[in-house]
C-alpha cells in the first residue's frame, strides 16, 4: 500500500508518515524500483498503535521507548503522564475561572480588560505587600468580581492582607455571602474562620442572616465569631452562645463587652442576667468560671443582676464575694 492510501485510511498525514520514517518510528516494508514506500499490513498496525499512544499524551520518543525497548514498564510513564493531565487540567481551569472573571467585571475595552487582569495577577501574587495593595485598588480603582476577592480571602494568611480583602469584600457591593457560606461549610478550619470573619464585617441583612445560622455551627469557633458579630449588630440570639464563651473563657472578657452592649435594652438585660446566674448556681460551675460569670454580670443592670449580685457578696469563693461587694457598692453610689 502506498503512502497516498495510508494516509486516507489511517488519517495521518502523508508529511507525517514520512517523519514517522525518518524518526525511525515505522519504516515501510518496502519500495517500489521507482522508490515509492510500500507499507505492509504490520506497519498500518504499528502506525495505529502510534496514534493510540500518541492519544495519550506522549511524545513519539516515549512512543518510539514504549513499542521498542522488550524491558519497557509502563506504569512509570502512565504516572507521569497522570501528573502532567493534572497540571493541564489546573492550568486549563485556572485560565478558565480568569475569563470568567473579567466577563463579570464586564469591561468596556481593552484597556479595562489589561486592568483587570494585571489586578487579578496582583491577588495571586507572592508579595503581600503587592496583595494588599491590589484589594484596596479593587475597590478604589478597578472593580473585581466577588468570586475572585472570596477566593482570594479564604486562603490568605497574611493578617494584614486578609484585611484589606474583608474590606475591599464589604465595600464591594455584593459582599459574596452565598460564597461565603459555603466557606463555612469547608472541611478546612481556617477557610471557615475567615469565612465566618468576612461575614462579621459585612453589614447587610444577608450577612447577618448566616452568623444567626452559624450560631448553631458544629465549629466552636465559627460561632464565637458569629455570637461576637451579632452582639455587636443588636441581636439577642447570641445571648447564650456569648456566656457560653464566659464559662469556657474563650473570648470571654470580649463576650462580656458583647453581654453589656445588649443589656442597654431592659428586657434583654433582665434575659441576660438570668442566664448568667443560671450558670452560676450550676453544681458544676468551676470556680474560675463563677468569677468570670460574676465580672460579667457587674456590667449587667437591673433587678435581676443586683438582687444575685446581693447573694454573691456573701460567696464561699472570696473572688466572687469581694467581685460582687465591690459592684453593689458602685451601683448603690449612683
Amino acid at each position: 500500500m502506498f503512502i497516498g492510501d495510508v494516509a486516507r485510511r489511517s488519517g495521518v498525514s502523508a508529511r507525517m508518515l514520512r517523519h514517522y520514517d525518518s524518526l525511525g518510528l515505522v519504516r515501510p516494508t518496502g519500495r517500489t524500483g521507482a522508490g515509492y514506500r510500500q507499507y505492509s499490513g504490520e506497519d498500518i498496525r504499528r502506525i495505529f498503535h502510534i496514534e493510540s499512544l500518541r492519544s495519550l499524551g506522549l511524545s513519539l520518543r516515549e512512543v518510539g521507548r514504549a513499542l521498542d525497548e522488550p524491558d519497557f514498564t509502563p506504569s512509570e510513564l502512565v504516572d507521569d503522564l497522570i501528573r502532567r493531565t493534572c497540571e493541564q487540567i489546573a492550568s486549563e481551569t485556572e485560565l478558565l475561572t480568569r475569563l470568567r472573571r473579567i466577563g463579570a467585571a464586564e469591561p468596556a475595552d481593552w484597556e479595562e480588560v489589561l486592568r483587570t487582569t494585571s489586578l487579578l495577577q496582583a491577588l495571586g501574587s507572592q508579595s503581600a505587600g503587592r496583595r494588599q495593595r491590589a484589594a484596596l485598588s479593587s475597590v478604589e480603582e478597578v472593580p473585581v468580581p466577588v468570586e475572585a476577592l472570596v477566593e482570594a480571602v479564604l486562603s490568605e494568611k497574611d493578617p494584614h492582607v486578609a484585611g484589606a480583602l474583608r474590606w475591599a469584600l464589604a465595600h464591594s457591593g455584593d459582599g459574596g455571602a452565598a460564597l461565603l457560606a459555603e466557606g463555612l461549610g469547608s472541611p478546612a478550619a481556617e477557610v471557615r474562620k475567615r469565612a465566618v470573619q468576612c461575614l462579621a464585617e459585612i453589614p447587610d441583612g444577608e450577612a447577618t442572616a448566616l452568623l444567626r445560622d452559624a450560631l448553631t455551627h458544629p465549629d466552636a469557633v465559627v460561632r464565637r465569631y458569629a455570637a461576637l458579630a451579632l452582639g455587636a449588630r443588636g441581636v439577642a440570639d447570641a445571648v447564650p452562645v456569648l456566656i457560653e464563651m464566659v464559662v469556657e473563657d474563650t473570648g470571654g472578657a470580649d463576650a462580656a463587652d458583647a453581654l453589656s452592649g445588649l443589656a442597654s435594652r431592659p428586657a434583654l438585660a433582665e434575659e441576660i442576667a438570668a442566664g448568667l446566674v443560671e450558670r452560676l448556681d450550676h453544681p458544676t460551675a468551676a470556680p474560675s468560671a463563677r468569677r468570670r460569670l460574676t465580672e460579667a454580670l457587674a456590667d449587667i443592670p437591673g433587678d435581676t443582676a443586683s438582687r444575685s449580685l446581693a447573694g454573691l457578696a456573701r460567696d464561699e469563693d472570696r473572688a466572687v464575694a469581694l467581685t460582687a461587694a465591690y459592684v453593689l457598692g458602685l451601683r448603690e453610689a449612683h
